[in-house]
């Protein structure tokens, strides 16, 4: 690896470490030619599948997205960025670990729902009602009374088991 001070070519790893739950690894490098010292992070790369959407357009899966619908649901929530994080890359990790090439948008939604009902109520409500299409009270009255009865218990999805023609 290239020194980023002075651009030599020559650089030994110093110390290597894991880092973000053991998804990379940190290497704390030094300079042969100016003996600075500067870090890197290794990770696997790899490719997310492409996301196949309700009126079958095909688009690359985008991070983004992902994270702009979980935060509105969790806006003025007591839910901490670090936790809206982990339940991103769990996300992210169910969606790799199923290996398809493609994946439908209401797999996706199934398993944001599935991270929000775990995390918070409201917020799982929040993000239901847009996902779902709710057209009025009466439906919003159907999921609080179907949670009250089943709190907070784990989904049984997996992604295997969801029918992307569901929604």
């Amino acid at each position: 690896m290239r020194c980023p001070f002075c651009g030599a070519d020559d650089t030994r790893v110093v110390d290597s470490r894991l880092a973000n739950e053991g998804d990379q690894v940190r290497r704390r490098r030094r300079c042969s030619a100016c003996n600075e010292r500067f870090t890197t992070h290794e990770l696997a790369e790899l490719t997310m599948p492409r996301v196949i959407k309700s009126n079958a357009a095909r688009e690359p899966f985008h991070d983004e997205k992902l994270r702009a619908g979980i935060m509105r649901a969790l806006e003025k929530r007591p839910i901490t960025i670090d936790q809206a994080e982990a339940a991103i890359s769990r996300i992210r990790k169910k969606v790799l670990v199923g290996g398809e090439r493609e994946i439908s948008s209401a797999q996706i939604g199934e398993l944001v729902l599935d991270e929000l009902r775990n995390l918070d109520e409201v917020a799982y409500i929040r993000f239901a009602s847009v996902y779902q299409r709710f057209n009025g009270v009466a439906e919003f009255r159907r999921m609080i009374d179907q949670m009250e009865n089943h709190p907070l218990k784990k989904s049984t999805h997996s992604l295997a088991d969801l029918d992307s023609d569901e929604y």
